[in-house]
């Protein structure tokens, strides 16, 4: 498998996570006010998630284009 490929595999993935993390937090805005200590744990977590998509994203679209 080339680099492209498994970058691409590596969005894909990061990509299903992110859609996780969206509906963690969906949830505990439903939730709420009784969850409201989980807030930032699940807030952190995402924001991690959508983080390192955005980055994955980025270098997926620099590779494509030295090819």
């Amino acid at each position: 498998m080339s680099k492209l490929d498994e970058m691409g595999t590596k969005v894909r993935k990061l990509q299903l996570r992110a859609a996780i993390a969206k509906m963690k937090l969906r949830d505990l805005a439903e939730d709420l006010p009784g969850k409201w200590t989980d807030i930032e744990e699940v807030a952190e977590e995402a924001s991690a998630v959508f983080a390192e998509l955005h980055g994955a994203k980025r270098e997926f679209a620099a590779m494509k284009k030295l090819r």
